[in-house]
């Protein structure tokens, strides 16, 4: 692609900008734990929605999702965005209050306070690997491949370049600095979205058209037998999902976290809801219309759909701010995944098991280091992604993931039905699910990983069930709670958060 003198100025303008601000906004404030890793517990409802989505919506959506939709899939991957709208909303008004009202920093520091510090170790380590070795490592490998598809750029020196940039203001200003430069690439990516939406439904001459062209992929419901995203697959194993994904993960959660209010934090997830529905049209459907549009480049490596799009359908002086968006996806997730590995890895690891009398300044400056350390590790992996054995990197992703998504999940919902669980069965529910899902991996290829993340999920359970009733606590543990924090849901809220998941109802009613 030939960039045009306007289109560089765009890019570099739109860098310059996202920096300058958010070290701006975090200056002054980031030597303190609260300040640095929780922005001080101030975020306000509007600047967390957009955080959330920015975070969310990255290059593994832009390439990842729109490859799926060129491919096999359709727009049935839409599935993740829409049941993760609806989750964000429920979870807004069941796991928040119980979080913002312990107080807590961190996800695992949950876990001790309802079992113990055993609990929260594990489920320590087993997020930084997985943020490190799975997420970051798909982050940069989707950005650099975008990188290397429109400007040829080596994908090695690719990912080392978004890397730095990333790491460059998450490591000064920690979450506030994330949180603002969101701000705006959050918005960058969705406008980018949505046009690329328009253009490209132009070109496919018009939603008739383009919908009678692809109604093969333009439907929700994929066969029981289908190998990438069956209907049995989302109705099972999609929701266990969704609960960590939008409610225990803490690249997610953290923002939620901050929030000034549990009204703010309410809103804040139910408006991200609201943003996640535009997925789509800003993401599939720009897929789907490039395998359209450009077959014959698409038929063997399905993820360069998105930057395809780019390349051969944005007019000069278009470009630049669309690649400027999608760095900018790019960049947001990956400061939000360094920021919260760097948050558990120094507060759930090194403070509570090593250093506990380290001074606030030592676990801030501890915290920055391991951001760089993060990321360059994280550099590192992402080129081996080009491998296909792999089956495409958001496919990498959601399996993978797989290893921690049962057993968390059913710690944490277990511990809060079931009161007097023991500490015991906690830690068998961190250790037994990458166990259980890991056989399944290896000896069960023939069940969809969704299923699997079902079955593993059922077998904790009743693990969990079966060592309370042969050794059940006394009596329930009395979690910490904050005094100053009104857990007083506003009315309205809840019927903004209705509307959104009447919205979702919609949609997939009318792509069924």
């Amino acid at each position: 692609m030939v960039l045009s003198p306007f289109d560089w100025i765009l890019f570099l303008a739109f860098f310059a900008a996202v920096i300058g601000f958010s070290l701006f906004k975090s200056r002054g404030g980031a030597e303190a734990e609260e300040d640095y890793f929780l922005a001080g517990r101030g975020l306000p409802w509007w600047l967390i929605g957009i955080s959330i989505v920015a975070a969310n919506i990255s290059t593994e959506q832009f390439v990842g999702m729109a490859g799926q939709g060129a491919g096999a899939v359709g727009l049935a991957v839409s599935w993740w965005q829409l049941i993760g709208s609806v989750g964000i909303v429920l979870i807004a008004f069941t796991l928040l209050p119980r979080f913002l009202k312990a107080g807590i920093y961190t996800m695992p520091e949950y876990l001790e306070y309802r079992y113990n510090v055993y609990a929260r170790s594990i489920f320590a380590i087993l997020t930084v690997a997985i943020y490190v070795v799975v997420l970051l490592t798909a982050v940069l490998f989707s950005g650099g491949l975008t990188l290397h598809t429109i400007f040829d750029l080596d994908l090695s020196l690719a990912v080392w370049v978004i890397g730095g940039a990333a790491a460059f203001y998450t490591a000064i200003g920690g979450l506030k600095a994330v949180a603002y430069a969101d701000l705006i690439q959050g918005l960058a990516l969705l406008v980018g979205g949505l046009l690329v939406f328009a253009l490209g439904l132009d070109a496919c001459g018009g939603w008739g058209e383009f919908s009678a062209a692809n109604e093969d992929k333009l439907h929700m419901v994929l066969p029981a037998s289908d190998e990438n995203l069956p209907w049995t697959g989302v109705l099972g194993g999609m929701w266990i999902v969704l609960i960590y994904y939008c409610g225990l993960n803490q690249f997610i959660v953290q923002r939620n976290l901050a929030a000034r209010t549990l009204k703010d934090g309410q809103l804040g997830m139910i408006f991200a809801g609201g943003l996640w529905l535009l997925v789509p049209f800003a993401i599939v459907m720009p897929g789907i219309m490039a395998f359209q549009l450009f077959p014959g480049e698409l038929a063997e490596t399905p993820d360069k759909a998105y930057p395809t799009l780019i390349a051969n359908l944005l007019p000069s002086g278009m470009r630049g701010f669309l690649l400027a968006a999608l760095a900018g996806a790019i960049t947001s997730s990956l400061a939000s995944m360094l920021n919260s590995a760097s948050t558990i890895f120094t507060l759930d690891v090194v403070q509570r098991l090593i250093r506990k009398d380290a001074r606030q300044s030592q676990m801030v400056w501890l915290g920055r280091i391991m951001v760089i350390v993060f990321v360059v590790i994280g550099c590192l992996l992402a080129p081996m992604l080009a491998d296909p054995k792999f089956g495409g990197v958001f496919q990498f992703i959601q399996q993978f993931q797989g290893y921690i998504w049962p057993g968390v999940v059913a710690a944490f919902l277990f511990g809060m039905l079931v009161p007097k669980a023991p500490p015991a069965a906690g830690v068998l529910a961190l250790v037994a699910g990458p166990m259980l899902y890991g056989i399944l991996q290896a000896f069960a290829t023939d069940i969809h990983f969704l299923l699997q993340v079902l079955i593993a999920f059922v077998a904790v359970c009743a693990l969990m069930a079966l060592v309370t009733t042969l050794s059940p606590m006394p009596e329930a543990k009395v979690l910490p709670e904050r005094k100053d924090l009104d857990l007083e849901t506003d009315p309205k809220v809840k019927l903004l958060g209705a509307a959104v998941i009447l919205s979702v109802v919609v949609f997939v009613v009318v792509f069924w």
